[in-house]
């Protein structure tokens, strides 16, 4: 089972969430732990513990991290990425929601639609990055990595 059955966030020290990022966080880990494919690649030889995993992302030191545990607590896995190609599209991102946020409260669905099919693109360039970020650590799905996506932007909110 190469799969995420469990996900924790390390947000401690960050500043509250606003309600919007905070309901963008319940979404992307219900459908994360609803749906995903998460697979260990064998590295060295050494064989790799069979999940389904805990994976617990931080940021520390201004790296992400991904911690990855078997459901027995057995570490299967930790990497650290640099967050510096996270950063235009995940400041990208925050800016697209938040004129999504405002165009929901005040303007037509014709226009809403458009800044949303616009978010929706940047979201698509996240999730790549993510995935050539993760090359050779882990294989990710698409969806899987759109929505771990949203949650390392949910970790920059507060950097």
């Amino acid at each position: 089972m190469s799969r995420i059955s469990h996900i924790v966030l390390d947000d401690a020290g960050l500043p509250p969430a606003t309600p919007e990022i905070e309901q963008e966080r319940r979404v992307a880990m219900f459908d994360l732990l609803e749906d995903n494919s998460f697979v260990l690649p064998q590295r060295d030889g050494r064989a790799v513990p069979d999940g389904p995993y805990h994976v617990g992302l931080a940021i520390r030191e201004k790296r992400l991290v991904f911690d990855v545990n078997t459901e027995e607590a057995e570490k299967a896995a930790e990497f650290h990425l640099s967050l510096g190609p996270f950063r235009q599209v995940v400041k990208d991102y925050f800016q697209i929601c938040e004129s999504y946020f405002e165009a929901v409260k005040k303007l037509p669905p014709s226009q809403i639609e458009t800044i949303d099919m616009a978010r929706r693109g940047i979201h698509n360039e996240g999730s790549r990055v993510l995935q050539e970020r993760l090359e050779g650590k882990v294989e990710v799905d698409s969806d899987t990595a759109r929505r771990l996506f949203t949650l390392i932007c949910v970790l920059h909110f507060g950097g």
